[in-house]
């Protein structure tokens, strides 16, 4: 039954697909030709083997890449069987790529400064720092929660969830009392903390790199992020024992950085800079700061092994990003396009009209669909419709879409990654015995936005 609830769901999200700003170019509908018809199937297909990835054990990057090729492939040969103006798709599919690109470079060098970071041991330390204080585990439970909730903005929440969680399994490896809100929390407080940053999240990325703010736009978000994670890590923090893990200190080697890794994290944070320069003030997209950062880490990685004969590879940091992930964006966003550029976005764009659901209803309605779908294609989708809304909405489907894939473990990168990290632990079922509290935060927030944008007019 749930099974055929998401299908369903997917169904119509496909009618409301679209990923970045509509083209001035009039395209044909043909969304009731059988290759709109069609094209519809083969995506809901596509999403469920991506939705089912733990079921079927096949990468979500196979079915996403194969979804969203085949779909401008399939556009392709109606237009071509039917005599029809082959320039239009070749416009479109090199407008796509250039959107795709931004996001696709933006995060390959983000990947690539946290995967060196790593390697260089900086994670390991603050690992070994949390663990060996004598926290208990409620203490733990909420330090680990903040630093991803102030660590996502900057390292974007799946490698944030990513490495926290890794710190949760190296405290305690069977007390699911502690494992499953500690867990929880994690995921939480990084969809969050990534909501209120342009970079801090895909979907935040997205909505920054399609125009729909500046820079400081996404940081008036910061209230109603916080409030809405921390009412639901009080209501989690009840669940978690007072009590403090058994870890030997004396038996851990303490780990220590390499030489230059604070240097390598002082790069790190000038090439977020630089990509906010870049997109703020010199109107280059984001990721041409971000590929003058990763050309600065190269240039300090052979004044290392030069000067201080330290062996820092930057190809091998490279060789080790999950280009699974990247190529997921690359294929769902495609498919996006597609249905977007086949004429579905009409459908979506009614329920943003007043006399329907209108945009408040609309955009918190987000939340909840990128709970079920996950909240790139559901973001990528608005962009595309382009719904006619003010400032103060489009602030408002960035907090919904980042904020309420958490309410379903697989509603987000950080959740899903989560699962892998805690399997057998951090389930799907888990996850749901707790939703109750997910949901109350993400009500406190859209309340907080409601105060501060609409009524004290605050950031709107």
């Amino acid at each position: 039954m749930f099974k055929l609830l998401i299908v369903s769901l997917l169904s119509i999200f496909a009618f409301a697909s679209g990923g970045g700003e509509s083209t001035p170019v009039v395209n044909p509908d043909i969304t009731m030709t059988w290759v709109g018809i069609l094209s519809i199937i083969i995506f809901v297909i596509g999403y469920y083997f991506i939705a089912m990835e733990d079921k079927y054990h096949i990468d979500k990057a196979k079915p996403a890449l194969l979804t969203g090729t085949f779909l401008f492939m399939l556009i392709a040969a109606y237009y071509a069987i039917n005599g029809m103006d082959m320039d239009l798709v070749h416009t479109q599919a090199q407008h796509l790529i250039l959107e795709i690109a931004e996001i696709f470079f933006f995060l390959f060098v983000a990947m690539t400064y946290i995967e060196s970071m790593i390697h260089m041991g900086v994670f390991d330390k603050l690992k070994y720092n949390l663990v060996s204080k004598g926290y208990t585990y409620k203490k733990l439970f909420w330090v680990t929660g903040i630093l991803a909730f102030f660590i996502s903005p900057i390292a974007d929440n799946l490698t944030t969830a990513l490495i926290l969680s890794t710190v949760l399994i190296t405290i305690e490896k069977t007390r699911k009392d502690f494992l499953v809100p500690g867990a929880i929390n994690i995921v939480v407080a990084a969809n969050a903390g990534g909501a209120w940053s342009p970079f801090g999240d895909i979907t935040t990325l997205m909505a920054w790199t399609a125009g729909k703010g500046h820079f400081a736009d996404f940081l008036y978000l910061f209230p109603a992020s916080i409030l809405g994670y921390l009412a639901t890590a009080y209501l989690l923090s009840k669940f978690v024992p007072n009590e403090v893990p058994d870890f030997d200190v004396a038996k851990e080697t303490k780990p220590v950085m390499m030489k230059g890794a604070n240097v390598v994290i002082g790069l790190g944070v000038f090439t977020i800079f630089c990509a906010v320069m870049s997109h703020q003030i010199l109107h280059l997209p984001a990721m041409w700061g971000m590929m003058f950062g990763l050309s600065l880490l190269k240039l300090y990685a052979y004044r290392l092994k030069k000067v201080h004969n330290t062996e820092f590879d930057v190809f091998g940091a490279m060789a080790k990003i999950e280009n699974n992930t990247l190529l997921f964006f690359f294929g769902i966003l495609a498919a996006v396009g597609a249905l977007y550029f086949i004429g579905w976005l009409a459908v979506a764009a009614v329920v943003y009209d007043p006399s329907v659901l209108g945009p408040t209803w609309s955009n918190i309605g987000v939340g909840f669909l990128s709970a079920i779908v996950d909240n790139v294609p559901v973001m990528s989708a608005v962009l595309k419709a382009n719904p006619d809304m003010v400032h103060a909405q489009w602030m408002l489907v960035t907090l919904t879409a980042g904020v309420g894939g958490s309410m379903i473990a697989f509603g987000s990168a950080a959740g899903v990654g989560v699962m892998g990290k805690l399997p057998g632990i951090y389930t799907f079922r888990a996850h749901m015995q707790y939703s109750w509290t997910i949901l109350l935060g993400y009500i406190i927030s859209i309340v907080v936005w409601y105060v501060q944008f609409e009524i004290f007019k605050f950031g709107a």
